[in-house]
This record gives C-alpha cells, sequence and structure tokens, in this order.
C-alpha cells in the first residue's frame, strides 16, 4: 500500500483555522482508502489528516466497479476502512453488495445536506456537481430550460449523449423517474432518442467538443467538465468555450440534477473510530475546498465557497431529493434505455 503519512505539503493553516469542524485529537493508527478519485489535492488533503491527527493513512486506488469486487472478494477478511467513489449510484451499488455500514455521527449529519446523504448514514456526499444542458449558441438560440424539454421534437437532430449505461445517465434517468414516475420516464428516454445528433458515445468532455465542432447543438454533461474548458485545461474545448452557452434546467420546478463523490465505512473495517474520523474531517473547511477545487465541483457544505471558476459558471437552485433514490432507480432507469433503444 502507498504510505502517505509523509507530508506531501506543508500544512496552510493550523488545526484551530478548519472552521466548524473539530479537527480530532492527536491519536495512534491508521486507516485504510479504497478510492476511485485520483487527484493530487486529495493526496494534500491525505497529509494533512495525518499532521493533524497523527492517523497513518494508507491507499488503494482502482476503478469503481473494482474496487466493489475486490472488497467482495475479500469479504470479513478486506483491509478496507473508507470508500471513495463519484456517483451515488455506484455508492448504492456497494451498500447493495453490503459493503457498507451506518455510521452516526453529529458532524456528518449537521454538516452535510439531507439530500446528500444516505439516509441511515450508509455513505455521505464530500464533493458535488450538476448535470445540466450546454447548447452552441450560434445554432440553439432558444435552448431548453427543463430536462422535460430535452424531449421536445423541435431539437430533434441536435442532442448529444453519453450511453445509456453510462452511471451519469443512469443516475439522471432515477431522479426522472422519482419525480415524474415510471411511464412519464419511458416517453422522455424515447424522445432522447429521437433527438440525438449521433449515436450514444464518449464522455462528457466528448458531448461538449461536440459543441464546439458543432456536430452537436445541445449536450448533457455535469459541470465540472466545462470548468476544466473555462480553466483553460483541455484541447479541442477550451479554444471554443466561448461557443457553448449553460442552462441550469428546472429552475421553476425541481431544480438542477445534482450527484456527489462519496465516502462510506467499510462494513468491515478494522479501524472504525479512525475511519469515521476521517470522514468528518473531509467535511471541514479546508478539506472542502481540496476537494472541489481539485475537480472543480462544488463543496457539499452550503458555508463553503466553490472556486472562482465554478461560482463563475452561475448560481442556481439544486434538486433536493435525496441522492439514495438514484441508485434505487438505477435497475428500472437501465430497462428503460434498453427499452427504447437508447444505446
Amino acid at each position: 500500500m502507498a504510505n502517505l503519512s509523509a507530508r506531501i505539503f506543508a500544512l496552510l493553516a493550523s488545526v484551530s483555522a478548519v472552521a466548524a469542524v473539530v479537527v480530532p485529537a492527536h491519536a495512534e493508527g491508521e486507516v485504510n482508502i479504497y478510492s476511485s478519485r485520483h487527484y493530487d489535492t486529495d493526496e494534500r488533503l491525505y497529509s494533512d489528516f495525518t499532521e493533524a491527527t497523527g492517523i497513518t493513512i494508507n491507499l488503494i486506488e482502482g476503478k469503481e466497479d473494482e474496487l466493489i469486487e475486490r472488497m467482495k472478494a475479500e469479504g470479513a477478511n478486506s483491509p478496507a476502512d473508507v470508500f471513495i467513489t463519484a456517483d451515488a449510484g455506484r455508492l448504492w451499488r456497494a451498500d447493495q453488495a453490503g459493503l457498507l455500514s451506518p455510521v452516526d455521527s453529529k458532524v456528518l449529519s449537521e454538516r452535510i445536506p439531507e439530500s446528500l446523504r444516505h439516509p441511515d448514514g450508509h455513505w455521505f456526499g464530500i464533493s458535488k456537481r450538476a448535470r445540466v444542458i450546454f447548447y452552441n449558441k450560434d445554432e440553439v438560440k432558444e435552448p431548453p430550460q427543463t430536462y422535460a424539454a430535452l424531449a421536445d421534437p423541435k431539437y430533434k437532430g441536435l442532442l448529444c449523449a453519453r450511453s445509456g449505461s453510462n452511471i451519469y445517465m443512469l443516475s439522471l434517468l432515477g431522479a426522472y423517474i422519482a419525480h415524474n414516475g415510471d411511464e412519464a420516464a419511458k416517453v422522455w428516454a424515447q424522445g432522447l432518442k429521437d433527438n440525438l445528433a449521433r449515436d450514444p458515445q464518449g464522455g462528457d468532455t466528448d458531448q461538449l467538443k461536440g459543441l464546439v465542432s458543432g456536430e452537436c447543438g445541445i449536450a448533457i454533461a455535469n459541470t465540472y467538465y466545462f470548468a476544466r474548458g473555462v480553466a483553460g485545461q483541455v484541447d479541442g474545448l477550451t479554444e471554443g468555450i466561448d461557443k457553448i452557452g449553460i442552462v441550469f434546467p428546472d429552475q421553476d420546478g425541481n431544480g438542477a440534477h445534482v450527484n456527489v463523490s462519496g465516502a462510506g465505512v467499510a462494513v468491515h473495517a478494522p479501524h472504525r473510530e479512525n475511519a469515521v474520523k476521517l470522514l468528518e474531517y473531509f467535511t471541514s473547511d479546508q478539506a472542502q475546498a481540496y476537494f472541489a477545487n481539485g475537480n472543480n465541483e462544488y463543496p457539499v457544505v452550503p458555508s463553503v465557497a466553490a472556486s472562482s471558476v465554478v461560482e463563475g459558471l452561475g448560481s442556481f437552485k439544486a434538486d433536493t431529493l435525496n441522492l439514495s433514490k438514484l441508485g434505487e432507480n438505477q435497475t428500472r432507469a437501465q430497462e428503460i434505455y434498453n427499452e427504447v433503444g437508447f444505446k
């Protein structure tokens, strides 16, 4: 295991400067993280946690499903203390496999909004993103203002999106099912398919690049992919970023669909107390800034500001649907995409 106990960077602030969260007293021991996140800012957060608490962090990184399968195979002998991944749908998969355990923490319940954590404390959001509508300003003068409008026939041949098997698309449809019911969701998915400019393909960045190239008029993507382009980090996107407009949908209704990167304590955690301390540390102002800025996301703690690039995307009303519903509707969402032929 990679041992991150050594300081990677100097502390930015003393323990007393971590607002609103009391950092755990100096302790002994370690905590083992299984994570699918791969950002330098996360490593800095881990090293700061070790500096503040004396708890050594051991990190195992991998793809989400691989880590879930590894934990299942390890069973009661798994060294995993904390599981970290992106999307509530993947957290649901881990929980359904019996890999996560409930945590009762006043810090976590007070710092993290109810909609962004499991109702019984099996997992907690640690950074937030919105899945919204982007459009080519030259080609689309009246972009859709709601998710429902994406299926309007007037946008036929304009829409670009990821595969229906992608977790982000499954979670979006899962939320649509929760708000509108099964039949309406199927009609909507059919409308999305009918409006496609091309077969679903690629990642979110590819959808945004399609807006720049003119292959797409409208795209569905997570906000942080666009923010990367604004920040000047993405070839094929940054140079055409001014061509793209953004719509936070359903501002007169449920609000824009949001999701999280999240973490939970493993069911067989050998260092459970330290694992809970780590999750609580994740909600500190400093840790929230690391998480959010590392991937151009929004903090889950409302009092912590996002980066200037992310704030520049504009303010919006977020959907307050509890994200556990996304996982609960995941199987049906996949069935619906399959039934309408959304590849």
